[in-house]
């Protein structure tokens, strides 16, 4: 995600895009959020898309911002699902996107790489590539939403992180998932447990059916179709399942930490 241009793709579908939104939420959810005088603009920009006015992303997130996080866990319906897509529809090429170009990416050996585990979990054994490629894993073709007002259709593979949370023992009754990133900066990122434990949330280790490359997050990142392109971190390098909100790189410049449907 770029900090001081829009990128917009040509051709998107913005209309899609808020159909998109609605299909996303659930009844109630889209009744609070319509009577509680919810602009267009936020509705879409919950869906990361600005489709109907002129505000610029960061006008479009401080609107979106008034829904405080309380707010919108209290909305959060766990059992709504993300729009599915058939692979005819994925977007090629599929976008890079991130506040550095694609020469500053970053580079992981994946053959010393370890996911490390910290916090709230019985077992704190780091992981290798090579053990969470044995885990079972699923596919998904899924819409990535941006708040910049542009969407891609992709097709990720992984393990849900609920499953892998279970296996290592975390405790579910906690506050967050924090991950940390090999990006430069120090970049981090905090997941709320009920955005986590959702069956779309992924621990993404394939793109298009092939290992992630460099430009989507090698060797892993995090999919999560239920929120804003930001929220899904990539070049993961350890997770904490805790309690504190320990901020995170777009959060603590005052982008909202839910960021979701």
């Amino acid at each position: 995600m770029a900090r001081k241009h829009s990128l917009i793709i040509p051709g998107v579908d913005k209309q899609l895009l808020v159909r998109d939104a609605a299909k996303a939420m659930p009844d109630l959810t889209r009744r609070r959020f319509i009577s509680g005088g919810a602009s267009l603009g936020a509705l879409t920009l919950l869906t990361g898309c600005d489709v109907v006015d002129s505000f610029s992303a960061e006008e479009m997130l401080k609107q979106v911002s008034k829904f405080n996080d309380a707010v919108q866990a209290a909305m959060f319906n766990p059992n709504a699902m993300a729009p599915t897509y058939p692979e005819s529809m994925i977007t090629k090429p599929f976008p890079f996107n991130a506040y550095y170009g694609l020469d500053e990416a970053p580079t992981v050996d994946g053959k010393t790489w370890k996911l490390e585990v910290r916090g709230l979990v019985d077992d704190k054994k780091s992981w290798t590539l090579d053990e969470l490629y044995a885990l079972p894993q699923v596919k998904q073709v899924t819409r990535h939403i941006c708040v910049e007002g542009w969407s891609a259709i992709g097709s990720w593979t992984g393990t849900p992180l609920r499953d892998f949370l279970t296996l290592i023992g975390a405790d579910t009754r906690a506050k967050y998932v924090w991950f940390q990133c090999a990006d430069k900066d120090g970049y981090n990122s905090p997941l709320d447990m009920a955005t986590a434990l959702h069956a779309q949330t992924q621990m993404t280790f394939k793109f298009a059916d092939e290992i992630l490359p460099r430009a989507y997050g090698f060797p892993m990142k995090i999919r999560m179709p239920t929120k804003l392109g930001f929220k899904n971190p990539k070049y993961v390098i350890s997770m904490e399942v805790t309690n504190d909100y320990k901020g995170g790189f777009w959060e603590d410049m005052g982008y909202n930490s839910f960021s979701g449907s």
